[in-house]
């Protein structure tokens, strides 16, 4: 199951306040490494987001050029 950027950082926001609230230093530590780990995690989501966002582009403009060469073959009176 994929996770998205908001889910991960609120994940690693909760964990950043568990870390601060901590009195055993073991959890603090536990807990930072877990706010690491989310926010890596957000990160990894917001990339593929964007590169996901840039494909959807990329074949937009494609489709959109494909379809005026068409057209443009329809208008040509030698085809």
């Amino acid at each position: 199951m994929a996770q998205t950027y908001e889910f991960c950082c609120e994940r690693a926001d909760q964990a950043a306040a568990l870390a601060e609230e901590a009195t055993l230093e073991n959890v603090r530590m536990r807990e930072l490494r877990s706010e690491k780990t989310w926010r890596g995690l957000a990160e990894q989501a917001r990339k593929t987001i964007e590169e996901r966002d840039k494909a959807e582009r990329a074949r937009a403009e494609r489709r959109a050029a494909e379809c005026l060469a068409t057209a443009e073959l329809a208008d040509d009176p030698v085809h």
